[in-house]
C-alpha cells in the first residue's frame, strides 16, 4: 500500500516515531502546489489546511484529514473523507481516532503506518482532545482560585494520573488557542465546557500580542 501524508516536519517526526510498516510505501511532503500530480497513492493524510486542496483530485480514494473543531457535517466533502487529530503531541500516540461516513478499509491503512485506529462519533475535539481539554480548564480554574501554581500543578497531575505531561504543558504544547477554540465550541451546547477566566485572559493576551 502506498500511503501519501501532507504535512510538516514536526508532524511527520511524531508519526516517525513508530515506524511504518516495510510493506509499503509513506510518502512525505509539505509542498501543496503540483500536489494534482501525486494522487496516484492508495490513500491520503491531509495534516495541512484542507481547504487549499481540491480534494476531488483524490478520486474517491480514502482521505484523512486533520480537523478537531469542525465534523465533516460542517463540510461540503465527498464520503470518502475522514477526519483525526493531528494536533501537537496526538500523531506519535499508537491509537488515533477517526470519524469517517465509512469504516470500511480504516484498519488495513491505519495498520500500515503501525497505528491502530479507533472509530468514534464525528463530534468536535473527538474524545482525548475533548478530556483533555477540560483537564486543562480545570487546572486554570484551580490555579485562579490559588490551590497551587502551573509548575505543583502539572507535578502533582502526572504523578496522579500517570500522564506524559502536566495539564499547563499540555496547553503550551498543544496551543491555547486550540485548547480555547475548541471548549468555545463545546460550550455551545454544554455549559460545563465554558473556559475559565483564566484562560479566557490568556487566549486575549495571545490575540492582542498576534495583532
Amino acid at each position: 500500500m502506498n500511503i501519501l501524508i501532507i504535512g510538516d516536519d514536526t508532524q511527520k517526526g511524531e508519526i516517525l516515531t513508530l515506524p511504518a510498516s516495510e510493506k509499503n510505501t509513506v510518502i512525505f511532503t509539505d509542498a501543496l502546489p503540483g500536489i494534482e500530480s501525486l494522487t496516484n497513492f492508495d490513500a491520503f493524510f491531509i495534516l495541512s489546511d484542507v481547504e487549499e486542496i481540491d480534494i476531488k483530485i483524490f478520486q474517491q480514494k480514502p482521505v484523512f484529514i486533520n480537523s478537531v473543531f469542525k465534523c465533516l457535517s460542517e463540510f461540503d466533502l465527498p464520503q470518502n473523507v475522514g477526519r483525526i487529530n493531528a494536533w501537537p503531541g496526538f500523531l506519535s500516540r499508537p491509537l488515533w481516532e477517526v470519524a469517517a461516513h465509512s469504516e470500511n478499509n480504516i484498519e488495513p491503512i491505519f495498520r500500515e503506518l503501525n497505528r491502530l485506529a479507533i472509530v468514534v462519533k464525528d463530534e468536535p475535539g473527538f474524545v482525548a482532545a475533548r478530556v483533555i481539554s477540560m483537564v486543562i480548564n480545570e487546572a486554570f480554574y484551580a490555579f485562579e482560585e490559588e490551590i497551587s501554581n502551573m509548575e505543583e500543578i502539572d507535578r502533582a497531575m502526572k504523578l496522579g494520573t500517570n500522564y506524559p505531561w502536566g495539564p499547563f504543558e499540555w496547553a503550551e504544547k498543544i496551543g491555547i488557542q486550540n485548547i480555547y477554540l475548541l471548549l468555545k465550541k463545546l460550550a455551545l451546547k454544554e455549559e460545563r465546557y465554558k473556559p475559565s477566566p483564566a484562560l479566557e485572559k490568556l487566549y486575549g493576551q495571545i490575540k492582542e500580542r498576534e495583532e
